[in-house]
């Protein structure tokens, strides 16, 4: 994987599921939780969606900003925000420029076929905009507790 901690993090610009422009310089000052997962409405992105919505409160007390993304568009992430009811930005990385930024667009295998797919990663990104933390193991159901157990 290409970026490394204490590294400047990619400058993004992307689409929320609204249509709002975000980037990641709007954040300045901030701390950023960047967390990218391969799909929405998915077993496993369903899971560590909820477990950052569950303790959302908890990490904006701890300063952070969360910001997930996916190479799915704005109307399936509008979709699962409103199933699960998620308070946070969801970015449609349709054309894959972030995922490929940041190197998590990655050759995936599933029942021995090959393809090309999101690598769940989470990068934290400190308030002058460099990584301070990538987790690329990450927990789906404790992954507030992973992020707040290497930030504190």
């Amino acid at each position: 994987m290409g970026l490394q901690i204490g590294e400047a993090a990619p400058e993004i610009s992307a689409k929320d599921q609204n249509g709002n422009d975000v980037k990641l310089s709007d954040f300045k000052g901030k701390k950023v939780i960047l967390y990218f997962y391969p799909k929405d409405d998915t077993p496993g992105c369903t899971a560590q969606a909820c477990n950052l919505r569950d303790n959302y409160e908890s990490l904006l007390n701890n300063g952070f900003v969360v910001l997930g993304v996916s190479v799915d568009n704005e109307k399936s992430h509008q979709k699962f925000i409103k199933k699960y009811d998620l308070p946070f930005p969801l970015l449609a990385d349709t054309d894959h420029a972030i995922v490929e930024a940041y190197g998590v667009w990655v050759e995936k295998s599933m029942y021995g076929k090959t393809y090309m797919g999101t690598a769940r990663t989470t990068f934290v990104i400190d308030e002058n905009g460099i990584v301070s933390e990538i987790i690329q193991k990450v927990d789906t159901k404790n992954h507030t507790d992973q992020i707040l157990s290497k930030t504190e």
